[in-house]
């Protein structure tokens, strides 16, 4: 007799699935909830406790971990028949289970601990690991997405050696990933599940292999994009299209950035999303030539024309207008993107040599702000410069914006030296320096930065401040006319 042991706490699609298992000749064993929704259905199942012989205990937590259970799991081949029989104990060819939905609880902010507690299954991941152990004799079933291949194998014949193996990696990942979430919980150390989602053409350069993974639970707004036309995405791709649509997110609605390298090209707000692209392409034309452009809004028919005018690798919308899909469909290599907005709520990750770096990421903030110039800035200075500051976060240091306005139209990034950052981000900007700001994601340990840009025109300037010559930078900001104003907060990104 072929059996199957059922036990799930998600019970999508399983009464359909387990009709299609009894059609093809297995028996079903069952428990607790699972036992009762099949039997509901008119499904014949017999109650792990009647195979037992033991009833559960503990509320709960322990009717499954007995030798008749774990033994019809474990059994190998014809071997083991005589052990079997001694123990009246029969073989399972395939256990159906899913886990107590854990993360799901600690996401609750009106979960106890206790309540946590609970979720931590202990009979089902026994299960699935032996299960998934005995692959050679075993098939395994963790996720209801599974089902369809597996009643059709069953329906075929039975499951083939390459499908047990299948299901048996795919329910050690979903041990692995639930542990995962408890040591998150419950502990300082992690264990981060990453899904293999797509396997690259190749990394950063053509002789490195690549491979795009997802962490287990996550939903990140590249995991959910639609591309709408285009080439597949590349490992250069996603690492840009990333810089590019988190600057977006913390500018806000209707701005246009352009990314080059993971730094911004170009960004700007507009009266319209049309105005945004032309001014931020005009950041620095030469450096968006082949970037990412980013729309935090709809790309209209105007602006999809405009780029399609130009060589770029990646646009990235919110969303997308039909007639912008006719106009950007002669650029048929070019892909186009819509997605929902980054978060910015998950860890920020460094790898190193046989280990990681761990911070929480960095957040944008505009309070706290201190002048300390004589001169205040103006109205206008001020948003311009509270622009300005948003793009320095997110440029990598060191690191100058200069801006007019809510248009970026220089930068100097990466810069091994504050002084040289300024200097190329002056060169950038040219004439348009003049009557500009600047924001500086670090501060100035000495005045010629400052007198950088003062020497080509800049009129008001945000930096952290905090260097031991902060006094000299007031000075120099009040000999220059400048206004000078202190946020308080770094922003360096390596």
């Amino acid at each position: 007799m072929r059996r199957a042991l059922v036990s799930v706490y998600d019970k999508t699609g399983l009464v359909p699935f387990v009709e299609r298992l009894v059609t093809a000749g297995y028996h079903i064993v069952s428990s607790g909830g699972t036992a009762s929704a099949l039997t509901e259905a008119g499904i014949e199942v017999t109650a792990v406790e009647d195979l037992t012989g033991a009833k559960e205990i503990l509320g709960g937590r322990v009717k499954t971990l007995h030798p008749k259970i774990h033994g019809g799991i474990l059994a190998r081949g014809p071997g083991d028949d005589h052990e079997l029989a001694a123990h009246g104990i029969e073989r399972f060819e395939l256990v159906v289970c899913n886990l107590y939905p854990f993360r799901e609880t600690v996401s609750d902010p009106g979960a106890s601990e206790s309540d946590i507690i609970e979720q931590i299954d202990i009979g089902g991941p026994a299960m699935v690991r032996a299960a998934a152990k005995n692959h050679h004799h075993v098939g395994v079933v963790v996720s209801p997405d599974q089902y369809e291949e597996v009643a059709e194998a069953v329906e075929g014949g039975g499951l083939d050696p390459d499908l047990r193996r299948r299901l048996a990696a795919e329910a050690f990942f979903h041990t692995a990933s639930y542990d995962a979430a408890i040591v998150g919980w419950i502990g300082v150390d992690r264990v981060i599940p990453l899904r293999r989602t797509a396997e690259l053409r190749y990394g950063e350069n053509p002789h490195q292999p690549a491979s795009l993974f997802v962490e287990e639970g996550a939903s990140p707004w590249w995991a959910t994009l639609t591309q709408h036309q285009g080439k597949e995405m590349s490992f250069n791709n996603y690492a840009d299209a990333e810089a590019a649509w988190r600057l977006a997110a913390d500018l806000g609605d209707d701005s246009v950035v352009v990314v080059k390298h993971t730094n911004a090209a170009g960004a700007a707000i507009a009266g319209s999303v049309a105005s945004a692209f032309e001014a931020a392409w005009e950041g620095d034309p030469l450096a968006a030539f082949g970037g990412v452009v980013a729309v935090n809004g709809e790309l209209d028919e105007k602006t999809a024309q405009a780029l399609a005018d130009r060589f770029v690798e990646v646009v990235i919308a919110r969303q997308v207008a039909e007639e912008a899909l006719t106009a950007m469909a002669s650029k048929k290599n070019v892909r186009l993107l819509t997605a929902s907005p980054a978060s910015s709520d998950d860890a920020d990750y460094r790898r190193v040599e046989a280990g990681l770096l761990a911070q929480d990421r960095d957040r944008v903030e505009l309070g706290g702000w201190e002048v300390v110039s004589s001169r205040k800035p103006t109205d206008d200075e001020m948003e311009a410069l509270r622009f300005a500051w948003v793009v320095a976060a997110h440029t990598k240091s060191n690191a100058i914006v200069i801006a007019r306005g809510r248009q970026v139209v220089g930068v100097g990034a990466g810069d091994q030296s504050r002084v040289g950052a300024a200097q190329r981000a002056v060169v950038k900007a040219g004439e348009r320096a003049r009557g500009a700001v600047a924001a500086s994601d670090g501060f100035f340990p000495f005045r010629d930065g400052l007198d950088a840009l003062a020497d080509a025109g800049v009129t008001a300037v945000v930096e952290p401040g905090g260097s031991r010559n902060d006094q000299e930078l007031v000075a120099a900001s009040d000999e220059r006319g400048l206004a000078l104003v202190f946020a308080h907060r770094r922003h360096f990104r390596h």
